[in-house]
């Protein structure tokens, strides 16, 4: 028996008693390899003596103080760190708990910033099809996961939806890449004009789709084109890369080789690689400067902001990134996962797709690869192969719903930055072990 609401009632989880490197063990001494890092956060793994260090000596110092009468040593060093790193602009930092606080917050600071330039009739956001921005009511709004929408949908505050950048379910046998892209840009637009002018407040995308599509970059020029359209419209553009960004994709943030940058970011996971909660927006100073020069406060606050451990821990683990040289490391073990998994699964008959950048990797099941059909829900495939994962010691991250909330699956991958040659081998083994297992069961 256990007091803990678990993810699930009907299983209770083994419990976990210590880690090290890309490896946790249960109570049964029973050892995984964590080739997702948890939901793609554990960037440096377990046990990071480095980090613990930060930790300890910031603990000895001052554990927490309240943003309402203090900042803290740590979060302004963190903040100097980041916004000298960030793209262009964006150098205003506010910290929050995790990835939903952070979109949570964005959404908020977007809306203000238009009431305090006087455009208070601004009240819209468009999301994508097939994303996920988080669980709690306005990230879920602005998500388009079906599955974990749906229950909760009367709730929400109604946001415009358009077609996810997922090219290689989406675009035409006939239609060219570039064809492809502007269509999605076509329709983006004509979903600003149709709601009116001066209605829409930004245009919230992941930068590569984590765990709702699996690891689905955008195709050249995307959000160039997003980026314009935006500009044309006086929208902002809010990027999310909580899960692929901070190194995730080989560049410490995803949006790096688009070549455009975003009016807001936010970003969590790999922020702190686990070892404390924490998140953040990264806003450009353009959004920011009507607050600072009108009302002169951002209209919005939880308890643990700026939490000088959390912050303590993040700043080690940035620093231990850069270091280390770990955004190369990501670059190379990613191109080892990628060959690795083409070489065992690329001509596997259910498998259809393999996709992702650096160590941010999705591989689609189909039940036929010539017209990609999907394989039954009811199946659960996604489930299957996690539970035979698990069995043989790999974590991974499967999903279902993949093409439309229902139909598809596909499993993420997202092993820490500190992962080994030979690990990376187990990981390509041991999951293509589970999906051959998972399929004859």
């Amino acid at each position: 028996m256990t007091n803990i609401i678990h993810r699930s009632f009907r299983v209770t989880p083994p419990v976990a008693v210590g880690g090290e490197g890309v490896w946790l063990i249960d109570a049964a001494g029973k050892r995984y390899l964590d080739a997702s890092g948890g939901a793609a956060v554990s960037c440096l793994g377990h046990g990071h003596r480095d980090v613990l260090a930060a930790m300890h000596e910031q603990l000895d110092r001052l554990a927490y103080a309240h943003t309402g009468f203090f900042t803290s040593q740590p979060a302004e060093q963190l903040a100097e760190h980041l916004a000298a790193r960030a793209p262009a602009g964006l150098s205003n930092v506010y910290f929050v708990s995790g990835g939903s606080e952070a979109m949570e917050a964005a959404l908020k600071l977007a809306r203000q910033y238009f009431v305090e330039i006087g455009q208070p009739g601004r009240t819209l956001f468009i999301g994508r099809r097939q994303s996920y921005h988080g669980n709690t009511l306005g990230a879920l709004a602005v998500g388009g996961n079906e599955w974990r929408r749906r229950q909760f949908a009367p709730l929400l505050i109604d946001v415009l939806r358009v077609a996810p950048c997922y090219e290689y379910r989406d675009r035409g046998e006939r239609e060219s890449q570039a064809t492809y892209t502007q269509r999605l840009l076509d329709e983006l637009e004509a979903t600003i004009v149709a709601a009116g002018p001066g209605r829409v407040i930004g245009f919230c995308a992941e930068t590569v789709v984590g765990a709702t599509l699996g690891a689905v970059p955008p195709t050249p020029g995307y959000f160039k084109g997003v980026r314009e359209i935006c500009d044309r419209h006086g929208i902002l553009w809010i990027a999310d890369e909580v899960m692929c960004g901070m190194g995730r994709t080989g560049t410490l943030h995803a949006v790096e080789p688009e070549g455009v940058n975003p009016d807001l970011m936010i970003i969590a996971k790999g922020l702190g690689g686990g070892y404390q909660p924490i998140g953040a927006v990264l806003a450009h100073e353009r959004v920011v400067a009507p607050l600072r020069a009108g009302s002169g406060l951002f209209q919005h606050g939880h308890t643990y902001l700026g939490h000088p451990t959390a912050c303590a821990a993040a700043l080690a683990v940035q620093r231990v990134i850069e270091r280390d040289g770990l955004l190369a490391q990501v670059r190379a073990r990613g191109a080892q996962l990628m060959a690795g998994l083409q070489e065992r699964l690329g001509a596997h008959a259910h498998v259809g797709d393999i996709r992702g950048r650096g160590l941010f990797v999705g591989i689609e099941l189909v039940r036929e690869r010539t017209n990609k059909a999907a394989f039954d829900p009811a199946r659960r495939l996604h489930a299957r192969i996690k539970a035979r994962a698990f069995a043989n010691g790999l974590l991974c991250y499967p999903m279902g719903g993949t093409i439309d909330g229902q139909q598809g699956d596909h499993v993420l991958l997202a092993p820490p930055f500190i992962v080994s040659a030979t690990e990376v081998q187990t990981i390509v083994d041991r999951l293509a072990t589970s999906i051959d297992e998972a399929l004859a069961e």
